[in-house]
């Protein structure tokens, strides 16, 4: 019997295949395409992505191959420079097959296997597991099944799971392609545009090169053509300014949906499966990513034997609020993109307030996910928050992270993790630049235990990572 099923080899379900990989549990991935999607579409890693890429030993890859850019200005495309404390922060603009075919070669590296051409078509579950069937007849027996199947994912809807919110009223076109038109006179006309249509944009990303942004004359179910590109800024700019020769092109939609549940029995569902909104601050991809984060090492402590009984079900209820709010949040976007009095009179009273560093950072923090809490329960602010990368005599703490287990870092060097010590590091250091005296990591990052009592980290321990392996000397609590 396989483990896991993943349903979906994109950014999601590859980064779930190499976290849970990380803890041994045999995975297959079975995804649809038989190639890579050749859609060359840029996408921005976020903050808190690039964060959790270097937790595991992988970020380099990811900046060899990607363009970094600043943090400010991406809510809404309101054009204002992150505050001082995030001047050094950045976004990473990174074709996405790079990303997929990164973390592809890495779930593979870690022995995952991967077939393509391989569409999940049904599936059932009982007490004991999940049979999935594949297009071929093909029966598989896992412990569980994952769809990362996107937003039309046929796990969900066999599922039966609604996935209930608004359809698409509205699409836009966007593309990378060359253009002849002299570049004042590209700024000049996008410069008018966009004082009263925010959805129309012409950026320069290479000499002669731009990233062109123009709204869709109606909804289609078609991949869109050069020639639809040239129709519509011919209509809405007067002129097509000779743009040629695409390295892309696609079109999307303002729909906002959201799954009723994440889990249903032993079956999951993460990424576009289990939510979908308009790209708006480029947070798609990185949910999908981080949801892979929170549900892998969790999945992996249900396969093993060692979670406790609420873990899995912690996933649902800590990633479904964050996803509703990534909606909330676009919707807004969106509305302050339209050219109609009132959503423009919005934009211009935001633009104001974003003047103050509290609510400009305030934005930046909720698009980049860099001020995420989870509800841990009452405790100082740090609690179920993200530890950045520390100093610390022994490097740096992702560095400490790449296996994927919990950490204790110890300010103290007076605790202990015996019991745990097959699921949990300890690493004591006086000096690390941490405001309190320990504190307990998930393997996702994110802080589960603030304090100094062996008793209470012991009480922690349990909650998160199981009954301990008890030495002889000490029952288990």
């Amino acid at each position: 019997m396989i483990d896991v099923v993943i349903a979906g080899c994109g950014p999601t379900g590859a980064t779930l295949a190499a976290e849970l990989r990380l803890h041994g549990v045999r995975v297959l991935v079975l995804e649809r395409e038989t190639e890579p999607v050749p859609l060359a579409r840029i996408v921005s890693l976020h903050i808190r992505s690039l964060e959790q890429l270097a937790m595991r030993g992988l970020l380099q890859p990811f900046l060899d191959r990607g363009r970094r850019r600043p943090v400010g200005g991406i809510f809404a495309g309101i054009a204002k420079p992150a505050p001082e404390d995030l001047a050094s922060a950045y976004l990473l603009g990174i074709p996405q097959p790079v990303v997929v075919r990164l973390l592809e070669d890495h779930a593979m590296a870690l022995g995952a296997e991967i077939r393509h051409g391989c569409p999940v078509t049904g599936f059932e579950q009982d007490e004991d597991g999940v049979t999935v069937e594949l297009a071929d007849g093909e029966r598989l027996r896992s412990k569980y099944l994952v769809g990362c199947d996107g937003a039309r994912s046929i796990v969900r809807k066999l599922l039966g799971v609604g996935f209930p919110g608004e359809p698409s009223r509205n699409e836009t076109l966007m593309g990378e392609m060359a253009a002849t038109a002299p570049p004042e006179e590209i700024a000049a006309k996008v410069a008018e545009i966009r004082a009263a249509d925010k959805r129309f944009l012409l950026s320069p990303v290479e000499d002669g090169i731009y990233r062109v942004v123009v709204p869709a004359a109606g909804l289609s179910a078609e991949p869109p053509v050069l020639e639809d590109f040239q129709e519509r800024l011919r209509t809405v700019a007067g002129t097509d300014f000779g743009v040629h020769s695409p390295r892309w092109l696609s079109r999307f939609g303002d729909a906002t949906r959201l799954a009723d549940r994440y889990r249903v029995g032993r079956v999951l569902l993460a990424g576009d499966a289990a939510h979908l909104h308009p790209p708006a601050g480029g947070q798609g991809l990185n949910l999908g990513v981080q949801d892979a984060f929170n549900l892998g090492w969790k999945l992996a402590a249900q396969v093993r034997g060692w979670a406790p009984d609420p873990l899995l079900d912690t996933y649902p209820a800590e990633r479904r609020p964050v996803a509703a709010d990534v909606l909330d949040n676009t919707r807004a976007q969106m509305e302050l993109s339209s050219a109609e009095p009132g959503p423009r009179a919005v934009r211009r009273l935001l633009a104001e307030l974003m003047d103050l560093d509290e609510v400009n950072r305030r934005l930046i923090g909720k698009i980049t996910a860099i001020d995420l809490r989870y509800d841990f329960g009452e405790g100082p602010d740090l609690l179920g928050r993200r530890l950045p990368d520390l100093a610390l005599k022994q490097g740096r703490l992702f560095d400490h992270l790449h296996r994927g287990r919990g950490l204790v870092l110890d300010r103290t060097e007076r605790l202990a993790v015996d019991g745990w010590a097959d699921r949990v590091d300890l690493l004591a250091d006086s000096a690390a630049a941490l405001d309190a005296p320990a504190v307990l990591l998930r393997p996702d990052g994110y802080v589960a235990w603030i304090g100094d009592d062996q008793y209470d980290l012991n009480h922690q321990l349990a909650r998160w990572f199981g009954r301990p392996a008890a030495p002889a000397d000490q029952p288990p609590p």
